[in-house]
């Protein structure tokens, strides 16, 4: 499994709570929030839904990334997300190929190439990036 930083948010539902985190394996991560397998802020206040991600060459910049977007107004945040998913739609299909949760933790990238697939995906196939600072 190649790893690949990714800087995520979570919602409750539409305009609902948020949660943002940072992590080398999406889907895992993912997985963990939408089972309930990790105690903590989305199992409380039932955080599941995937509605926006950004891939990141490396960790420390993805670190970066998450704490600067945990520093923005809510406002900022709900842009960030309406700017690529507007429907606030669960990005967990288009993560792992299906809706199921599984008994098992997916892996989100096996090799670099599926990395560029699914960024392109995400993307619309447009070539831009998410270099959108609301500051």
């Amino acid at each position: 499994m190649t790893k690949q930083p990714v800087v995520y948010i979570m919602s409750s539902r539409r305009n609902g709570t948020l949660y943002t985190g940072v992590t080398s394996d999406l889907a895992k991560r993912v997985w963990e929030h939408r089972g309930n397998f990790v105690e903590g802020f989305t199992k409380r206040y039932g955080v599941h839904t995937l509605v926006w991600f950004e891939l990141h060459s490396e960790m420390y910049q993805a670190i970066v990334r998450e704490k600067q977007i945990k520093k923005w107004n809510r406002a900022w945040k709900i842009k960030l997300i309406e700017q690529t998913n507007p429907q606030w739609r669960d990005l967990w299909p288009s993560l792992t190929g299906n809706n199921d949760l599984g008994s098992q933790p997916p892996s989100t990238f096996e090799t670099q190439a599926d990395v560029a697939v699914l960024d392109s995906r995400l993307r619309g196939n447009d070539g831009e990036g998410y270099e959108q600072d609301f500051r």
